[in-house]
């Protein structure tokens, strides 16, 4: 990561390791902020980033080559991507990256950060940094002053990235703007398909599955059935809530293609869209089937299920790890969409999806509870995400 600090490189740098990860693969996320903080204490006020503090400089520079050090270790051992969090605005420090880079037969790529919004600037300094142990002797007023004094001394050293510095991606005010430069791989491609979507903008979503329908009440899987008595039921509290709600006025619903899906979010009076990628994992052959029909009659089935339900791939159906690429672009359209967001699907679907969105394990998806007539409200902070479940159908 490159760029001045309150420019958003940690949201951002957050939210590809996210991303990364529940897409499959190994990401780990090094900031050297939290390293300054172990190896050499938090409470150091702006003089020690002045680039005329000799010692601070030193100081600094040992605490990335520490962070380095790790990462590389790390990817030695058992990773895919590292991210190297820091702000890494001169020359010399990317110099230094680099090189360490191609001793490890590892490829960098940049990606700088570029906010021109001074009110964002602002209300990520108070946001963030007043809160920080680095200010837990300061005022909120001292600790905003103090970082802004950071950010000046930051600034008079900053060297954006050259088009002599290899691969890199400019990301400028939320993604208004993108500038790339060799970035032709897989991973580079996915990152940029990410970044193209990321718009920074921090809105509540509800996720919820589809009120009871007539195959639940029977145990089967899969199939397009219509709503039970129950569901129906679910539906009118459901639509009440939400039409009452103030937090959810402006809200967006998103269904899957399903009749009971849409069924559940018939009588919400609010804006709707289908996705077929948010239809019930397909359970091929087992369609139709309860998990005790699937124990008897595909005994084989059964155990390779509970061996490893999270790749286990029904025949001629899907897995869950086949439901992550499908919600791709799902969790896409999240991160462009503006406006709050309630999402009326299916249990194994908003598994997959509400693991991007806590950060959660993708090897654990299969395992997260999403109970029917249950509204799950996540609201996400800068740096993680709140929860609260609300039972509207006992």
């Amino acid at each position: 990561m490159v760029g001045l600090p309150a420019r958003g490189k940690t949201y951002v740098a957050r939210k590809i390791a996210r991303y990364l990860s529940w897409s499959g693969r190994r990401t780990r996320l090094f900031n050297a902020g939290d390293y300054r903080r172990v190896m050499l204490g938090a409470q150091h006020t702006h003089e020690f980033f002045s680039p005329e503090n000799a010692e601070g400089k030193a100081s600094r520079l040992a605490v990335a080559k520490a962070a380095l050090d790790e990462m590389f270790k790390w990817l030695r051992l058992d990773g895919d991507v590292s991210i190297y969090d820091a702000t890494n605005t001169t020359r010399a420090r990317r110099d230094l990256i680099r090189e360490q880079c191609e001793s490890e037969g590892v490829r960098p790529l940049f990606v700088e950060i570029i906010c021109t919004n001074e009110a964002e600037i602002e209300a990520t300094i108070r946001e963030t940094k007043v809160a920080s142990p680095d200010y837990a002797f300061l005022s909120a007023d001292e600790a905003v002053q103090d970082f802004r004094n950071r950010i000046a001394h930051y600034a008079s050293a900053y060297e954006p990235v050259g088009e002599d510095e290899g691969d890199f991606i400019k990301y400028i005010d939320k993604g208004a703007k993108l500038i790339l430069k060799n970035v032709h791989d897989d991973l580079g491609q996915q990152l940029v398909r990410f970044l193209l979507n990321l718009r920074g903008t921090r809105k509540s979503i509800w996720l919820t599955r589809h009120g009871e329908s007539m195959w639940n009440r029977s145990n089967l899987i899969g199939g397009d059935p219509d709503l039970s008595p129950s569901g129906r039921i679910f539906a009118d509290r459901l639509a009440e809530f939400v039409n009452e709600h103030e937090a959810m006025r402006d809200v967006v619903v998103w269904t899957s293609m399903l009749k009971r899906t849409i069924q559940t979010a018939s009588k919400i009076a609010r804006p709707q869209q289908v996705f077929h990628q948010l239809d019930e994992i397909n359970a091929g052959i087992c369609e139709g089937m309860s998990y005790a029909d699937i124990r008897q009659k595909l005994p084989e089935e059964a155990v390779a299920r509970a061996r490893d339900k999270f790749r286990y791939r029904y025949p001629r159906g899907e897995s869950y790890q086949d439901l992550i690429e499908r919600v791709v672009p799902v969790v896409l359209a999240y991160e462009r969409e503006p406006r709050p967001l309630l999402v009326v699907g299916h249990q194994a679907v908003l598994r997959v999806f509400y693991t991007y969105l806590m950060g959660a394990s993708p090897e654990g998806c299969p395992h997260v509870s999403i109970p029917l007539h249950t509204l799950i409200e996540l609201s996400p902070r800068i740096y993680d995400c709140s929860e609260e479940r609300i039972a509207l159908l006992q």
